[in-house]
This record gives C-alpha cells, sequence and structure tokens, in this order.
C-alpha cells in the first residue's frame, strides 16, 4: 500500500518538469524531511490547511521552488511571515547558496521554523526573527517574498513601503493581490504559477 511519503515522492517527481525544476536525489530527501516535520507539528500549530500529500509537494513545495529562478547566487532573501516555512525552507534546501532572513510574529510558530532550520547547512545561512515586519528595521537584503498573509489586502501597502530600497518583491497572490500590487507599483511582472489558473507570482522592484 502506497504510504504518504510515497505520494509525496511520486507527486514530487513528476511535477517537478512542469515548475521547470529539476531535483537531485538529496535535495528530495530533504524535502520529505520537510513535509514530515510540517506534518508533526500540524496538527498543533496549524502551518498549512489539510491536503494531501501530492497537493503538498505540488502546491507548496513546488510553488515555492518557483522563486528559484529569479535568484541569483549567494542572494539574500527577506521571507515575511514565514508560517510553516513556506516559501523560503523548501529553497533553502534545494539551494546551498541561498542565504534568508525569515521574518514571523507568532511565537509557536518561531518555535517550529527554529526547528525545521537546524536541518540547513551550514546553519548561519537563515535565521529567524521573531517580530512583526512593522516592527523591525528593513534589514538588507536582494528579495523579499511573502505568501498571502491574514489580512493581506490591508497590510500591502505597509509592506511595500517597508522593503528595502532596490530590492525585488516576488509576492505570491491571487487575481485581486495582483490588481492591487499593479495599483501601487505600475510595472510589475506577471507570472501565472504552474497547474494554476488564478495564482501568480508577481515580480517588481521596491520603490523607496
Amino acid at each position: 500500500m502506497e504510504t504518504a511519503i510515497d505520494e509525496f515522492r511520486k507527486a514530487l517527481e513528476a511535477n517537478a518538469p512542469e515548475f521547470g525544476i529539476a531535483l537531485e536525489a538529496d535535495c528530495i530527501e530533504r524535502l520529505i524531511n520537510y513535509y514530515k516535520l510540517v506534518m508533526k507539528w500540524n496538527e498543533r500549530l496549524h502551518l498549512v490547511a489539510p491536503c494531501s500529500a501530492a497537493e503538498f509537494a505540488v502546491r507548496h513545495v513546488l510553488e515555492s521552488l518557483i522563486l528559484l529562478k529569479h535568484v541569483p547566487l549567494s542572494a539574500m532573501v527577506v521571507d515575511v511571515g514565514s508560517g510553516g516555512g513556506l516559501r523560503i525552507i523548501p529553497c533553502l534546501f534545494v539551494r546551498d547558496d541561498l542565504r534568508a532572513i525569515l521574518i514571523e510574529s507568532s511565537k509557536r510558530k518561531g518555535v517550529f521554523l527554529r526547528e525545521a532550520l537546524r536541518a540547513v547547512t551550514p546553519p548561519d545561512r537563515a535565521h529567524l526573527i521573531p517580530a512583526r515586519f512593522e516592527d523591525i528595521e528593513k534589514p538588507e537584503a536582494d528579495f523579499v517574498t511573502c505568501r498571502a498573509l491574514d489580512r493581506f489586502s490591508a497590510i500591502l501597502p505597509a509592506l511595500i513601503d517597508w522593503a528595502p530600497g532596490n530590492a525585488i518583491l516576488l509576492l505570491f497572490a491571487g487575481e485581486s493581490i495582483r490588481n492591487q500590487v499593479q495599483t501601487i507599483l505600475g510595472s510589475v511582472t506577471v507570472e501565472r504559477i504552474p497547474l494554476s489558473e488564478r495564482r501568480f507570482l508577481l515580480i517588481a522592484r521596491a520603490i523607496n
């Protein structure tokens, strides 16, 4: 009988080409371990909505990894509202040159993130800031990424204003947020996420 881990692995391998992603065997093992960890903590922390192992592989992991084609070697990425580590943790497992700052205000989710980051080597490539982004000074960064947060439409202007100058914004959003970002920033590159009709990656340069 096929296990959830088997289903997760098969979905990764079968759908990675659709996302333009090539996964080495060691990367797949790290992603499997991450999936196991999320599932272990999910009942307590509600890190992700209930979904099948295959959906987690595609909707959460592979969608996260589409960031990598936009991020050059040794870039610093700030992930705002990291939650369960999506989108940045899968990227850290696949690209060992990547550096990241994770910003997450929930103390409970912060405990999970510290546990998940223990698998990132060397450990100084990533660190967690347990705070709201509005309450900290903007860090030096090449990219800022964020998936749709609670009240995302309301906080979006503040996030765009907070983003480090000249950083590239990589925002995961649906149609309404896409329209809002285009209204605020004007020049925005919109990429439809593979295997989705209504979810997009929005790419734009910060304006401050």
